[in-house]
C-alpha cells in the first residue's frame, strides 16, 4: 500500500506567531520597560 507524500510547508501561509517568536528577546524587555514606566507614572500621579 502506497502512502501519499507529505505536503511541504512551502505552500502553507506563514503563521503569525511563528513570525513573532524570533523578536521576543527584543519585544519583551521593551514592553516591560514601558509597563514599569507607566506604573511608576501612575503611582507618582496618584501620590
Amino acid at each position: 500500500m502506497a502512502h501519499a507524500p507529505h505536503d511541504s510547508h512551502a505552500d502553507q501561509p506563514q503563521d503569525v506567531v511563528e513570525s513573532i517568536v524570533p523578536l521576543m528577546p527584543i519585544v519583551l524587555p521593551i514592553a516591560g520597560g514601558v509597563l514599569i514606566f507607566l506604573l511608576a507614572f501612575i503611582a507618582v500621579f496618584m501620590a
